[in-house]
């Protein structure tokens, strides 16, 4: 990054350091364009919802050589999807990826934390010459020039530094509450979401086996228990705008609900001492009408919040960042990036976005709204017998949370050799 009197200039400014935010840093870095990512915070050490890497993410760091170093971050692998059912713990498989063997190299979705898939790229961004991560720097507005495009993003850090970087491109990576997206006054499409999300962790031992994601369905109760290292991550859903409610009923009706939904973790819900151990997420479901204006491109949540369900807001927002670097590389080595070029990006992830987004209204509809109104304490009886008379038809499910429906493989310039595991920070 070179300096122009007072003014920092880059090529290409990403607002957030999150998947989607280092995965393109990397990317248009490998392809010679020189690019600096802001990211807020200090250091990637956050205590973040989704840690789930599907199977087309993790084909994406193989291809970027990542692979063999990812494969020994400490990770849970989850190779099915399923409800409990019965009155002794059945699963009912409702995606299974062991069937997209062949399909994809890696079979499974990977419960890794973010942190750790932060640092391996943000390592793998540092090799790159024309690749910058500035940390503790928060964009807190964006730069116009004479004729309204942006041309760039002012900056502030925690002890009061300020600044601008000029760049030719803002990407804005910075999730739902994006500067960026705010001020560039884009439009959004709003769809209504039945329920909000409680997100807190309960211990694991170290003997308990999860290999599949298992929603747990009582009626009036929903929850998501995710497998990690050490510890069980839990998504508990509530009908949306009782937050208020359920914080006045206190802690011990906060347990004595999880350990109703969830008696196997009735043992461990007393390390939940407060609501401060519970964090809540009010749970959005838009997307802009256009993803850009002159000089500025949102991608991912920034461009379309998803819901929890599925767990695929975050690779989505990988493989908008992947199609982004291939369409966008050339013409920024160039200097000849056009509206049309950014708006190619936009069409070219609609489709999946809209997909999943419609797939996931479905499920609120059919699954999320009747077992939060009590109306339902189970999956469907008809996707039960369905699974039940033909188990092969798991691998729709599967591919639709581990692939989805227009995956995007790395541009052949950002292809690397496998990296050993010994060059990886110890």
């Amino acid at each position: 990054m070179s300096e122009v009197g007072t003014v920092e200039r880059t090529t290409v400014c990403v607002a957030g350091g999150g998947p989607a935010g280092m995965v393109l840093g990397l990317l248009l870095a490998r392809a010679g364009v020189e690019v600096t990512v802001l990211e807020k915070h200090a250091d990637f050490l956050r205590d973040f919802r989704g840690d789930t890497v599907h199977p087309t993410t993790l084909d994406l760091l193989d291809e970027l050589g990542l692979g063999e170093r990812f494969a020994a971050l400490p990770q849970s692998r989850l190779d099915r999807v399923g409800f409990p059912v019965g009155e002794h713990g059945e699963t009912l498989v409702v995606g299974d990826l062991r069937r997209l063997a062949g399909r994809v190299g890696h079979p499974y979705i990977a419960m890794v934390p973010q942190w750790d898939l932060l640092d391996l790229l943000a390592d793998a961004g540092a090799a790159e010459p024309a690749f910058t991560l500035r940390m503790s720097t928060e964009v807190a507005g964006l730069v116009h020039g004479d004729g309204g495009a942006v041309t760039g993003v002012t900056w502030r850090t925690p002890d009061g530094g300020t600044g601008e970087l000029a760049a030719d491109l803002v990407v804005a990576c910075d999730g739902r509450g994006s500067t960026a997206r705010a001020e560039a006054g884009l439009e959004v499409v709003d769809f209504p979401c039945p329920m909000d999300a409680w997100w807190f962790r309960l211990p694991r031992r170290a003997d308990e086996e999860a290999p599949a994601l298992t929603p747990r369905i009582g009626p009036g109760r929903m929850a998501v228990v995710i497998p990690r290292e050490g510890y069980f991550q839990i998504a508990y859903m509530t009908p949306k705008g009782e937050q208020d409610a359920l914080r006045a009923r206190g802690i011990e009706a906060f347990r004595a609900d999880v350990a109703a939904i969830a008696p196997d973790l009735a043992d461990r819900v007393d390390a939940l001492e407060s609501m401060d151990d519970v964090r809540f997420l009010s749970v959005r479901l838009d997307r802009l009408r256009r993803w850009h204006v002159p000089g500025l491109l949102c991608l991912g949540d920034a461009a379309h919040a998803m819901s929890p369900i599925g767990g695929v807001g975050i690779n989505l927002a990988v493989q908008d960042a992947v199609a982004a670097a291939t369409l966008l590389a050339e013409p920024l080595r160039n200097g000849t990036t056009t509206d049309d070029d950014l708006d190619r990006v936009r069409r070219r992830r609609l489709w999946p976005t809209v997909a999943v987004q419609t797939l996931q209204r479905i499920m609120h509809r059919g699954i999320v709204v009747p077992v939060l109104a009590g109306r339902r304490g189970g999956p469907p009886r008809a996707i039960r017998r369905l699974m039940a008379a033909f188990p092969p038809a798991t691998i729709v499910p599967a591919y639709l949370i581990g692939v989805g429906l227009r995956p995007e493989r790395a541009p052949a310039f950002a292809w690397r050799a496998p990296e050993p595991v010994a060059a990886d920070r110890g």
